[in-house]
């Protein structure tokens, strides 16, 4: 069980994510102040802040298992440099396939040089709100992982989540290893939403 000092940061994520939520909508569709209390309330004591993600992990090894994997994945707020950080295990649309998501290591940020191990192409730098992901396995060559090095930057807006716990089996689980900051920042929302026994539910590996 949460302890009462979990409990509180966990209240202030949810009252954050809720009324970011609620504002963006009420800038969108000009919602009444009624309107916008109903959903900020109905987000903050009915909604999760964090969803389960199925998916393969070759190119994520060891932090995900070569078979089918659950992951724990927290929604942000917004996506930008004050709530995903370079080290992150980040979930994010497919470029080349919308309707798939790929889980991959946020390496650099918009300002960042890319330099590539290849002599033949030229240096550059992120544009804003560009940001450079990549695959973790070390045994993987980089024309085999599909991550920045083949695909290129992608938009900070195309991140959805951050992995911060993987299920890779129903006895081999744990909290994913993200920056300092992201796991401080997100230990008392696994205290409070983890449900390893949900997570196991329809589990194929």
């Amino acid at each position: 069980m949460a302890s009462i000092s979990n409990w509180v940061r966990y209240m202030a994520h949810k009252l954050e994510y809720s009324l970011t939520l609620s504002l963006k909508k009420h800038t969108r569709e000009k919602l009444s102040d009624r309107e916008l209390i109903g959903i900020v309330a109905k987000n903050l004591f009915y909604g999760r802040i964090t969803y389960l993600h199925s998916g393969q992990g070759q190119e994520m090894a060891p932090t995900m298992g070569t078979n089918e994997n659950k992951l724990l994945v927290r929604k942000l707020p917004v996506v930008d440099t004050r709530y995903v950080f370079i080290g992150d295990a980040v979930v994010l649309k497919d470029p080349n396939e919308t309707n798939k998501y790929l889980v991959r290591r946020l390496a650099a940020l918009e300002g960042s040089e890319i330099v590539s191990s290849d002599e033949k192409d030229e240096p550059f730098v992120l544009e804003k709100d560009q940001c450079w992901v990549v695959a973790e396995n070390q045994e993987m060559k980089s024309k085999e992982a599909y991550d920045s090095r083949t695909f290129g930057p992608i938009s900070m807006a195309d991140i959805v989540g951050r992995a911060i716990y993987c299920l890779r089996t129903a006895v081999d689980h744990g909290p994913v290893s993200n920056s300092e900051f992201a796991m401080e920042e997100d230990s008392p929302i696994l205290a409070v939403e983890l449900d390893v026994d949900e997570m196991a539910k329809d589990h194929k590996a």
